[in-house]
């Protein structure tokens, strides 16, 4: 018996994930697995903990001196890791 309508695979993964409500949870996935690339090595090496909660990242830091840094660079740094997940899935960024 031949379908009329077939989808690739990728569709159907994707159709899988939207149907069982994944697509937030893996969004925030990737996203915290991208810290390193959008912030470097030497911020990553000093971040000791980082997850998301209501739409707010939680970073927590080893040093006084890169959390400041941070502090004024949160904006920009909330729009590069959207822009990485690829949709707005944190609103605001907590450094402790």
């Amino acid at each position: 018996m031949r379908r009329s309508k077939t989808i690739s695979l990728a569709e159907a993964i994707q159709d899988y994930i939207k149907a069982m409500k994944l697509d937030k949870g893996l969004g925030e996935t990737a996203l915290i697995g991208s810290w390193e690339e959008v912030t470097g090595k030497a911020i990553a090496s000093r971040t000791k903990k980082l997850y998301i909660r209501d739409g707010i990242l939680y970073v927590y830091l080893s040093s006084s001196v890169v959390r400041n840094e941070l502090m004024m660079l949160r904006q920009e740094l909330m729009k590069k890791l959207n822009r990485k997940a690829g949709s707005e899935i944190i609103r605001d960024i907590v450094l402790r």
